[in-house]
C-alpha cells in the first residue's frame, strides 16, 4: 500500500503523492560554495524569493550559515542576524512555506516565530539536544538529514561499507528518536545528504537506489543541486552544472524523490514538472 504524504506547513498543505516538490534555496551566506554573498541584503534576498516563487518554487529554503565542505561555524547572533529579519519581511509576501536551514534551536525557534513552518536540520536533531523539542511544540514538518561528520571535517575520506544499508539504519534511529521526542512520524522528511560525507560513488550510489529509503515511510528530500560530485564528473565550475543538476535532479525523482532542493528553480522545476508526469502520473 503507498504512503500518503499529505502534510501541513502553516496553513499550507504539501500532497507530495501529486508531484514532485520544489525547494529553493536562498543562502544569506557571504561563503556558501554556489551563491555566497549574493543575498546579504535584507532587499535582494527577499527579491530572490519572491522570484523562485514566481519560478515555480514550493518552499523557500533559508539558511545562515555555510555548510559547504570545510566552512566554519558562525555565531548564533550572526545566524540570528542574517536569517530572521528576511524571513520576517518575507512571509508576507509570498504564499509558499519558508523552511529555516539551522541545527540551532534559538535559530529555529524565532524562524518559526517570524514566519518559517519548516526546520531544516542538516544535522538529524544531533548538534543541539532541544531541537526536537521545538519541532514537537511548534508541530511543524522537520527534514532530518544525513551527514558524516561535521561540514568542517566530512569530505575527509568518508568510508562506508555500505552506504545506503547503514544511512537507512541512521534513519531509522534518527526516526524513533524523533517520535519518542514528540514529533509525529507524519511531520517527518528524510534527506539522505547528498555531498555531506559522501564521495562521488557514494552519491552517485544513494540517487541510483533511492527507492531503498521508500521503506521508512517518509517522504524523501534530495539536494544535488550544483553539487561537487557533478562538477567531479563533468568537469566543471559550479556556474556550468545546470544540465548535470537537471539530470541528478530527474533520476532521483524517477527513483522516488518527493521534493527537490535547487538553486536553479525554473529550470528544475521543468524538469520535475515533465519527470513527474512520467514517473507519478
Amino acid at each position: 500500500m503507498k504512503a500518503v504524504f499529505n502534510i501541513r506547513c502553516g496553513r499550507r498543505i504539501l500532497n507530495l503523492n501529486k508531484r514532485p516538490y520544489i525547494m529553493g534555496i536562498l543562502n544569506i551566506t557571504p561563503d556558501s560554495f554556489s551563491d555566497g554573498g549574493h543575498y546579504l541584503n535584507i532587499d535582494s534576498a527577499v527579491e530572490c524569493a519572491k522570484r523562485m516563487a514566481e519560478e515555480g518554487a514550493d518552499i523557500i529554503d533559508i539558511g545562515g550559515e555555510s555548510s559547504r565542505p570545510g566552512a566554519e561555524p558562525v555565531s548564533l547572533e550572526v545566524e540570528l542576524e542574517r536569517v530572521i529579519p528576511v524571513i520576517r519581511e518575507l512571509s508576507d509576501k509570498i504564499d509558499i512555506p519558508i523552511s529555516i536551514d539551522t541545527y540551532k534551536t534559538t535559530v529555529a525557534k524565532e524562524a518559526l516565530k517570524a514566519g518559517a513552518s519548516i526546520i531544516n536540520d542538516i544535522s538529524g536533531l544531533r548538534f543541539d539536544p532541544m531541537m526536537a523539542n521545538i519541532a514537537a511544540e511548534a508541530d511543524c514538518p522537520v527534514i532530518i538529514m544525513h551527514m558524516k561528520g561535521t561540514p568542517r571535517d566530512m569530505q575527509k575520506r568518508p568510508v562506508y561499507k555500505d552506504a545506503v544499508r547503514e544511512i537507512i539504519a541512521f534513519f531509522k534511529e534518527r526516526i524513533s528518536f524523533a517520535v519518542k521526542n514528540g514529533i509525529k512520524k507524519n511531520k517527518i522528511i528524510i534527506d539522505p545528504g547528498i555531498g555531506f560525507g559522501k564521495t562521488v560513488s557514494h552519491n552517485l550510489e544513494i540517487i541510483k537506489r533511492l527507492k531503498e529509503f521508500k521503506k521508512l515511510g517518509a517522504p524523501i528530500l534530495i539536494g544535488p543541486s550544483r553539487k561537487s560530485f557533478i562538477g567531479r564528473i563533468l568537469n566543471e565550475p559550479v556556474d556550468k552544472r545546470l544540465e548535470g543538476s537537471a539530470a541528478a535532479v530527474a533520476i532521483g525523482i524517477a527513483n522516488g524523490a518527493n521534493i527537490v532542493r535547487v538553486h536553479d528553480v525554473k529550470a528544475m522545476a521543468d524538469v520535475a514538472r515533465i519527470t513527474g508526469a512520467i514517473f507519478k502520473g
